[in-house]
């Protein structure tokens, strides 16, 4: 999820090629937090979905991107079940690692 720098009158949405970035880092991170061995093919088809689920909702997403906790929020109910059906990893397990990695 994009966090742009603080809004200014007239400030733009994120480009794509930036939110596919910090999805990336983000489920990067995520990754490391698990502490479990993810194929870099799977890790790219996560990005994917993930960058998939975040084009759907950016407006949304754009409103509220200094709520961490909203975000996380969303994050948990929209992709982390796919994600971690995609993975084979525990649903919870994920779900906290992305807590912690994205700070919600």
């Amino acid at each position: 999820m994009y966090s742009p720098h603080p809004k200014q009158p007239g400030a733009k949405p994120p480009s794509p090629r930036s939110i596919r970035r910090a999805c990336s880092k983000e489920l990067y991170r995520t990754v490391k937090r698990l502490k479990l061995y993810i194929s870099p093919e799977l890790i790219k088809e996560g990005e994917q979905l993930y960058y998939r689920k975040v084009i759907g909702n950016l407006i949304w997403i754009y409103e509220n991107y200094s709520n961490k906790k909203l975000l996380c929020d969303w994050w948990e109910k929209e992709v982390c079940s796919e994600l971690a059906e995609l993975w084979q990893v525990p649903e919870k397990q994920l779900a906290a690692s992305f807590r912690d990695a994205f700070g919600g």
